[in-house]
């Protein structure tokens, strides 16, 4: 009499994925104690630590950036990595170093990332106005810069007194006279955003210039 055959058991796996679970909360934690260890550290002087603090925030900022803003640009993403890395360094004082650093940094993070997801809404909100209603003429982004000012010199010093997307724009479309698409493209821009940067840019050239 052939014996039954027993269906395998699923304890074995059940246990394999449990200690995975247990091993990655083990890494969060022990994460979180290190660096929790080097924000007490700098706020007790210790510059070293500060600066290993920073330099492993980085990389987790960006994976939290790249996840929950996604439909974001890269360069909007190391904006914000930047944002927070400031507001941890003015709100620092007011770290309690009885409490875990990660849970603080991450309300600081996410009011980051409210205020950039906003500014983002903003921004494609005026591209659609930009090409519903052309803001700037459509020659404007075409015409050489130099023809409207007397000194050259002058203005590239204004040029590079510009933010920087500003100055990347007129640079790219009015100075070295690309297209709005190759300029979008070099600059990682869409082109209404690109749009809307050589409008302003040239405003305030007017306004430096005047």
């Amino acid at each position: 009499m052939s014996t039954p055959i027993q269906p395998a058991s699923t304890n074995g796996c059940r246990a394999r994925h449990g200690l995975s679970r247990q091993e990655s909360s083990n890494n969060v934690v022990g994460a979180d104690q290190k660096l929790t260890a080097l924000m007490r550290a700098s706020r007790n002087g210790d510059r070293a630590a500060y600066i290993r603090l920073l330099q492993q925030l980085v990389p987790v900022l960006r994976r939290l950036m790249r996840r929950k803003l996604w439909f974001m640009q890269a360069t909007d993403h190391e904006d914000l990595v930047q944002d927070v890395l400031l507001a941890l360094h003015a709100a620092r004082a007011k770290y309690d170093n009885s409490r875990p650093f990660m849970p603080w940094l991450m309300r600081i993070a996410r009011n980051r990332m409210i205020d950039g997801a906003r500014r983002q809404a903003r921004l494609q909100a005026n591209e659609i106005l930009m090409d519903e209603f052309a803001i700037s003429s459509p020659d404007e982004a075409h015409a050489p810069i130099e023809d409207g000012y007397g000194d050259p010199e002058a203005l590239r010093r204004a040029v590079t007194l510009l933010p920087p997307r500003q100055r990347e724009a007129i640079e790219l479309v009015k100075l070295r006279e690309l297209s709005l698409k190759e300029a979008a493209n070099l600059s990682g821009m869409s082109t209404g955003a690109l749009k809307l940067s050589v409008h302003r840019g040239i405003k305030s050239l007017r306004s430096s210039l005047a």
